[in-house]
């Protein structure tokens, strides 16, 4: 089956076909970096990172580019609140978000430009559209006149005279249009400038992304991604801005992922219901919050609630235990080569749109046969199967290296047993099990098991993990 993605340009199923064969460029729309990433960021994210894996394991050479919106209202708002240079708020939340990045277990982008590196692309952009007559000054600003461009709503669906009429529409009476946008921003006392046709300014949020995916990726390009949010304005406006000037489409498959609530309502800092990366995998593993995400079809809204993670990270456990126990069985140093079967079925869920839950499905199935098989001990096609599950897996970023080793650091920070109690049980275990003394050696293990630790005898010495 070849891959079918839904374009939400057209509202449907489309078979992929990149521009280049054996080749995708992909942009996604990324962070502004005036605050930490939260657990709806992390939805994109890994929606995202999910597609460019699977992407790669299907044979591509990927381009993908997701950029940083460094230039804002929501910045220079920050910076004025703290006292600081804008600079000094960006390269935070940046350095912050590589460091989210690394512990979601996230592929990094090709490129990942950020926008006040790009201020001769956007304005030489500006200057093409002002040559067509799709964009008038007003007082230092630069506007984009959306009744000039007549496939405006193409990507939303939304007529011009119901948004004209919509509350979400900035009244500005200095406009044409109030659904005109702006290109360029005039400067204003205290917030970051550059010098431009039009008088010192910054420029707007749709021009950014215009300019850099074009600039890394050419136009038209393959895929342009990013969250349903984005959908309208912001790339409704890239495609005019983009269209408008260069007289091509943008790109030729649009892919939205589902919005997030939690436990039921829109995350909100008012509501108490507000989570940032950082505070959830403080708790919980990265592994565990890719599988909650992946449980549900990455165009499908995600309701979170922790006791769905904690559910997520138990069906994770059970994943990683599996190939645990397979990798004890196998013999050492045997190349293994997936069962071919198994991987056909995989790519077929796959290539049906990204269907991860299906694709989960799959896996989980055979975890359960590959367990029955090593509970009888039953090796024909072990090897082959085993190596498919771990296959399966790492295409879609699920297995996180050091997984069981920071799950039980984060139980050992509960403070309920430490470290050395743990390795001191243990040891009194192993003594009372070389004098046959088995009522204390079950005894001790009861009182690990009191306290969240299971212990496993192997012919290598005891090993211990949290339950």
């Amino acid at each position: 089956m070849a891959l079918k993605i839904f374009n939400t340009l057209s509202g449907e199923k489309e078979l992929f076909s990149p521009l280049t064969e054996g080749e995708v460029r992909m942009y996604v729309c990324g962070v502004t970096v005036y605050d930490s990433a939260h657990v709806g960021h992390a939805r994109s994210l890994i929606t995202f990172d999910v597609i460019f894996r699977y992407l790669k394991f299907s044979g591509h050479r990927v381009e993908f580019v997701r950029n940083f919106t460094d230039v804002d209202d929501k910045i220079i708002n920050k910076a004025n609140e703290e006292k600081v240079g804008w600079e000094k708020i960006t390269a935070r939340y940046i350095e912050e978000y590589y460091r989210d990045g690394e512990m979601l277990g996230l592929l990094r982008p090709t490129a990942e430009p950020r926008a006040t590196l790009h201020i001769p692309d956007i304005i030489a952009l500006i200057e093409r559209l002002e040559a067509k007559e799709l964009a008038y000054r007003v007082d230092g600003d630069v506007y984009f006149p959306v009744e000039r461009f007549a496939g405006y709503g193409k990507l939303s669906g939304k007529k011009i005279e119901e948004m004209e009429a919509g509350a979400r529409v900035e009244v500005d009476e200095r406009k044409k249009s109030p659904l005109d946008f702006a290109l360029w921003k005039s400067s204003k006392p205290g917030e970051p400038t550059w010098d431009s046709p039009w008088g010192p300014g910054r420029p707007g949020w749709h021009i950014e992304c215009s300019a850099m995916s074009t600039k890394y990726l050419g136009q038209p390009f393959d895929i342009h991604g990013g969250g349903r949010d984005l959908m309208f304005p912001h790339h409704e406006n890239e495609i005019a801005q983009s269209e408008g000037a260069f007289g091509k489409p943008l790109a030729r498959y649009w892919i939205h992922n589902g919005l997030l609530t939690v436990n039921g309502e829109k995350m909100s800092k008012s509501l108490g219901n507000y989570f940032t990366i950082q505070e959830i995998l403080q708790v919980h593993d990265a592994a565990a919050l890719r599988h909650l995400f992946m449980g549900s079809h990455y165009r499908s809204p995600v309701d979170f609630s922790t006791e769905a993670l904690e559910e997520a990270g138990r069906a994770t456990d059970r994943i990683h235990e599996t190939l645990a126990r397979a990798g004890q069985s196998l013999k050492p140093g045997a190349e293994a080569i997936p069962e071919a079967g198994l991987m056909d079925a995989f790519r077929s869920e796959m290539d049906d749109d990204f269907n991860t839950p299906r694709a989960l499905a799959l896996i989980f199935d055979e975890a359960r046969a590959l367990n029955r098989s090593l509970d009888e001990k039953n090796s024909k096609g072990l090897e082959g199967r085993a190596a498919a599950l771990r296959s399966m897996c790492d295409a879609l970023g699920l297995l996180h290296s050091g997984y069981f080793e920071r799950k039980k650091e984060r139980w050992l920070k509960k403070g309920i047993v430490n470290r050395e109690e743990i390795e001191s049980l243990i040891a009194r275990r192993d003594g009372a099990r070389r004098e046959k003394n088995w009522p204390e050696a079950d005894r001790i293990r009861q009182q690990l098991r009191d306290k969240g630790i299971l212990i496993e005898d192997t012919p290598g010495g005891t090993l211990w993990k949290v339950k």
